[in-house]
């Protein structure tokens, strides 16, 4: 009578087979497997699609094949969890499944299913005929393998958020195998789960870095990366021009100059002025040259480029991001106006992207090339809100930074003075002002090259 099984009702041992058949058979048809059976290892292409224009860079490729390694070791011991995250089209899915799949053979009683799909399993459950919620709920958590796909693409009530907490919770208890793939940044998961997913003693967290698979031609910022456009991938280091033939010569800029009459009502005018092409100007450029192409081959703190339109500014800064990206780095470079829509985007009706997750991509970014800040970026509060927010963090997390602007040092301190008193900074920044008059082709060689 003192036993701990004395009372209870207890299957008989002959039966051990059949029911552990019936468990899996149970969590099979639970679970996407059926039309997933073809997701693998080894038809896995850590290379990317084939049909995209441009190869993958060689991070984009070690990150694939990193993620393949490390879900191929898990596959082969089922000890632990794996966090899988990455935008849409990484190959999260199919890695989840190919662990999935593999399991599966070797007999483990495996569910491999959607977040939102789980939660309505459970739901249908209260008024099944053939189960209860409580077999259910028990059928889920107590999985030898626990698969769920999509974490965060759910409805996040109450209820949704409590049993999912539950089931995390009692997988993490009793360190049962668990794969979680997810597009959400770590941030954006409820605090307990997000806990959970951080002990590193447990869970193996794989970011994967590469382009849309299903969509080769986008980037994984689309709309936004100005790498991809025809005229900035040409200018490179090697295509740069020092100007030296230009000393002497008289270059025209137009000005935009703001006056205020008599009643203090201001008005903008544009005056055209000549400016010869001095040496020192050549001096100024060919330092901020060097500064780009030291910068451009160790990556570290941030650069500023200073100087009036046309100058070079965003041809070196292009170059910086070029350079990285043939090395294989992870470049975002994007004009500061068309960030800031980037951002205002995910505020439409049914967009597919949330801002936190497009902000954390970017505030994140191994190098951020950012061109164009400009005097109107700061006359929003939520433009220079948001950009202090990204620039200050990556500030205190010491992220490699460049910025060009054609914003003088004294126009820049007055319109962003927080940045600028970082910038001062001579540890972390070096800032290098240029009075370079606009580029123009000499007026003989344009008509040269015409005939």
């Amino acid at each position: 009578m003192g036993d701990e099984k004395f009372g209870k009702i207890e299957a008989c041992v002959c039966r051990s087979v059949d029911r552990a058949e019936k468990a899996r058979n149970r969590l099979y048809a639970l679970s996407s497997l059926d039309r997933l059976s073809h997701l693998t290892f080894e038809n896995f292409r850590a290379a990317g699609n084939p049909k995209a224009k441009d190869a993958l860079t060689q991070l984009e490729k070690d990150s694939l094949e990193e993620a393949s390694r490390i879900c191929q070791e898990f596959s082969a011991r089922l000890d632990g969890w794996v966090l899988l995250e990455g935008s849409y089209g990484c190959g999260k899915t199919h890695l989840a499944a190919a662990i999935a799949n593999a399991a599966v053979e070797r007999g483990v009683p495996t569910l491999f299913i959607t977040v939102p799909d789980l939660l309505d399993s459970l739901r249908f459950a209260y008024n099944s005929p053939e189960t209860t919620f409580e077999a259910r709920f028990d059928d889920i958590r107590n999985a030898g393998l626990l698969v769920m796909d999509d974490f965060g693409t759910h409805n996040a009530t109450g209820w949704a958020q409590e049993k999912l907490f539950q089931i995390v919770n009692y997988r993490y208890v009793n360190k049962l195998p668990t794969v979680v793939t997810t597009n959400l940044a770590l941030d954006e998961i409820e605090s307990r789960i997000r806990s959970r997913l951080q002990d590193s003693d447990l869970v193996r967290h794989v970011r994967i870095v590469t382009m849309d698979y299903r969509h080769p031609e986008e980037t994984s910022n689309p709309g936004l990366s100005m790498l991809s456009l025809k005229d900035i991938k040409a200018m490179t280091f090697l295509s740069w021009s020092g100007r030296e033939d230009e000393i002497g010569h008289d270059s025209v800029t137009v000005k935009s100059v703001e006056r205020r009459n008599t009643g203090g009502f201001a008005t903008k005018e544009r005056i055209i002025e000549h400016e010869k092409v001095s040496a020192e100007h050549i001096k100024n450029l060919r330092e901020m040259h060097d500064a780009a192409a030291g910068f451009a081959d160790k990556p570290n703190g941030w650069l500023v480029l200073l100087g009036p339109s046309f100058c070079g500014k965003t041809h070196l800064a292009a170059a910086i991001g070029n350079y990285r990206a043939g090395m294989g780095g992870q470049v975002v470079m994007a004009d500061v106006a068309s960030l800031l829509d980037y951002f205002r985007a995910t505020f439409r009706p049914n967009t597919e992207v949330h801002f936190d997750r497009r902000f954390y991509e970017i505030r994140t970014a191994p190098l951020l090339i950012l061109d164009g800040l400009k005097e109107s970026n700061a006359n929003s509060n939520w433009a220079e809100d948001k950009l202090y927010q990204l620039l200050n963090f990556r500030y205190y997390d010491n992220l490699p930074t460049v910025i060009t602007s054609a914003l003088d040092p004294d126009a820049f301190a007055m319109n962003y003075p927080s940045l600028w008193n970082k910038l001062l900074d001579p540890t972390r920044c070096r800032i290098l002002a240029s009075e370079m008059p606009p580029f123009r082709r000499p007026a003989a060689k344009a008509r040269k090259k015409k005939l």
